[in-house]
């Protein structure tokens, strides 16, 4: 093996990790990309040979937001809640070189799966901590991070307690003032859950916006939207242009838009809160 080469993968088969069992599929459209699957369920994607491409529709929409959180190339401190394969840490740590991030990862074996098969970029600042979301981010320093990248899941479904209005105060409690906050939000018609989790972050933060394909925004499909908040204004504009360009285009909506959406949901607090809904069959089949 020449020097810098890296070694090749050999993904070990169905391994139980503590969520189920995980499989890495190799992409055949892709020569050095993998597919993180956790009881037949995607959860990431990740090409080792170019970390700046995200296959995934909605986890390339979260990217934008990560290009647009700060001035180009400058590194950030970040914090992501649900690991998976470490899609957008390794995003950062090649578009943002110097970056420092932290990652919660309930699952220890899922990750020593990851660490093992998958390599992170060198040179990436990244450190995982084997915890439940919503505790490792309570036991983060307060104005410790730039953008808090919220994806989690138990199964296919965003587990309740990481949908409510104490959960967002936690986050925005961590990030440092003009911070940034996107999380993935899965749903489909009639769009209840989204609705409420725009509801919840209007009265957290004092902005915020969502990214949707169309057809799932409609209420046409089941789908991710992902959502957007921040103390500061939001760069609307340059994300409407990225996900204009998009092979698979979305639509930004804020302002009085986002209040239409939201329409007469009420936020969601920990007494009430439900998971996200459970996907219709077939929808994450590959």
């Amino acid at each position: 093996m020449r020097r810098g080469e890296r070694p090749a993968v050999v993904p070990p088969g169905p391994t139980p990790v503590d969520g189920g069992t995980a499989e890495l599929l190799g992409d055949a459209d892709r020569d050095g990309s993998w597919v993180l699957v956790v009881d037949g369920t995607p959860q990431s994607h990740v090409d080792l040979d170019d970390p700046t491409h995200l296959e995934f529709e909605y986890v390339r929409r979260m990217g934008h937001v990560l290009d647009l959180a700060a001035p180009e190339g400058e590194p950030v401190d970040a914090v992501h809640l649900g690991g998976g394969a470490l899609t957008l840490a390794r995003y950062l740590a090649v578009t943002r070189p110097g970056s420092r991030q932290r990652v919660v990862e309930v699952d220890e074996r899922l990750t020593d799966l990851v660490r093992a098969h998958l390599p992170l970029p060198r040179g990436a600042r990244v450190r995982v901590r084997a915890a439940d979301a919503r505790a490792g981010l309570a036991a983060l320093p307060t104005g410790s991070a730039d953008v808090v990248v919220s994806d989690v899941f138990a199964g296919a479904r965003t587990p309740a307690h990481l949908t409510t209005v104490e959960y967002a105060a936690e986050a925005r409690r961590v990030l440092r003032p003009g911070g940034v906050l996107t999380a993935n939000v899965a749903d489909g018609p009639p769009l209840r859950f989204a609705r409420g989790q725009v509801a919840t972050l209007r009265a957290v933060f004092a902005h915020v916006c969502l990214l949707a394909e169309p057809g799932t925004l409609r209420g046409r499909r089941f789908g991710n939207l992902v959502a957007v908040a921040s103390d500061a204004p939001l760069p609307v504009a340059g994300l409407t242009r990225r996900c204009a360009a998009d092979p698979m285009p979305a639509r930004v909506v804020a302002d009085d838009d986002l209040a239409r959406f939201a329409g007469s949901a009420a936020p969601v607090h920990d007494a009430e809160a439900q998971p996200s809904p459970e996907p219709p069959p077939g929808v994450f089949a590959r």
